[in-house]
C-alpha cells in the first residue's frame, strides 16, 4: 500500500472509490449504521485508502497541521462507521497527511474558544456521537507527529498507538480554560495509572513520543519515517493472520472487562466465548491451517452475534 504525500489525493482503486461513493451517498451499509445522505460529496478533509483488509484514514489538512474542524468530525465519523461495516475491512489505520497527526481544534481566531467542536449543519454520524472502541475492527493510531489537545484524545480512543519519537504531545486543556474531553479522564488512568495521569492532566504540560511510550501510553516510540509503515506491519498481520471473529469477540470483551469488578463472572464468560469459538468454522481453520503451515482461509464475520454464545 503506497500512502499518499501530504496534499495529494485519494489514492485509492476504483472499488474502494466506489463502495466509499456509496456510503456517502447513504447506501444500504451506511443506512444500517445510521449514515444519512452526505449530499456534499465526496470527503473534503480525509484521504482514504484501501488494500488486503486494510484501509487507511488519513486527516488531510497538512498546511493547518490536521487542526480538527467540525466538517473533519463529520467525515471521521462517517469513515469510521462505514468501514466499520464493511467485511473486507480487517484493520484501520488512522494517520495525519504532513508532519503533524492532529494539532488539535481549530481554534475560533475571533473569541479563542472552542467553537470549531460545535456539530456541523450537516448529516451524517459526528464524531462526538461515535465510540470507537466499541465497534467490530481494530483501530489503530499512527501519531506521525504533533498530537496536541483532541488531536491526542482522540488517539486515546484508538485500540493501539505507534508515536513519533520527537512528536510534541499533551492534554493542554486546563492551559486552555477547559478540561480534557473525548473520554481521556476515563481511559488515561487506565493507560498509565492514577498519579502519571493526573500530572499530566492537571499542568497541561507537552511531552515527546519517546516519553509516551515509557509511560505505556502507546505501544513504541519510532522516528517519524517510520511510525506509519510499522503501524501498517501490526494492521496487515492481524488482516492476514487473524480470525475476524476471534478479533472482534477478543477487543468487545477487553473493553467490557475494564469496566466490570466481577473476575469470576468474566472467567465464565471467556470460557463461554471460547467454546463457541472452537465450534466455529474459524476455530477449525486456524488449527488445520497451522498443521497444514499454510495460510488460513477466514470465512467468519467480524460481526458476532453474542447471543449465540452460552
Amino acid at each position: 500500500m503506497s500512502h499518499p504525500a501530504a496534499g495529494s489525493r485519494v489514492g485509492t482503486g476504483r472499488s474502494a472509490r466506489n463502495r466509499l461513493a456509496r456510503w456517502g451517498k447513504g447506501g444500504e451499509i451506511g443506512a444500517r449504521n445510521g449514515v444519512d445522505d452526505m449530499s456534499a460529496g465526496p470527503y473534503e478533509v480525509l484521504l482514504v485508502e484501501m488494500d488486503a483488509g486494510v484501509a487507511v484514514v488519513t486527516l488531510n489538512r497538512p498546511e493547518q497541521l490536521n487542526a480538527f474542524t467540525p466538517r473533519m468530525g463529520l467525515e471521521l465519523g462517517h469513515a469510521l462507521v462505514a468501514l466499520d461495516a464493511d467485511e473486507s475491512v480487517r484493520a484501520i489505520v488512522l494517520t495525519g497527511a504532513g508532519r503533524a497527526f492532529c494539532a488539535g481544534a481549530a481554534l475560533d481566531p475571533a473569541s479563542s474558544t472552542f467553537n470549531g467542536l460545535n456539530e456541523p449543519e450537516l448529516p451524517g454520524p459526528p464524531m462526538s456521537s461515535l465510540s470507537p472502541w466499541t465497534m467490530a475492527t481494530p483501530i489503530l493510531a499512527a501519531v506521525n507527529g504533533h498530537a496536541v489537545g483532541l488531536g491526542l484524545t482522540y488517539a486515546m480512543q484508538c485500540d493501539i498507538r505507534i508515536v513519533a519519537e520527537d512528536a510534541k504531545l499533551g492534554f493542554v486543556f486546563t492551559r486552555r480554560g477547559v478540561l480534557p474531553e473525548a473520554n481521556s479522564l476515563w481511559s488515561l488512568s487506565r493507560a498509565i495509572g492514577t498519579s502519571r495521569s493526573l500530572e499530566l492532566l492537571l499542568t497541561g504540560r507537552t511531552f515527546l513520543g519517546a516519553e509516551a511510550a515509557d509511560l505505556g501510553l502507546a505501544s513504541r516510540a519510532l522516528p517519524a519515517a517510520e511510525v506509519l509503515p510499522a503501524t501498517l506491519d501490526i494492521a496487515r498481520d492481524i488482516a492476514a493472520n487473524t480470525a475476524p471473529e476471534s478479533v472482534a469477540l477478543t477487543k468487545q470483551l477487553f473493553y467490557e472487562y475494564l469496566t466490570t469488578g466481577d473476575r469470576d463472572a468474566a472467567r465464565a464468560e471467556e470460557r463461554e466465548a471460547f467454546q463457541y469459538l472452537v465450534g466455529r468454522p474459524d476455530g477449525k481453520e486456524g488449527s488445520l491451517s497451522f498443521l497444514e503451515r499454510r495460510a488460513p482461509q477466514w470465512t467468519g464475520s467480524k460481526h458476532v452475534n453474542r447471543e449465540e454464545i452460552g
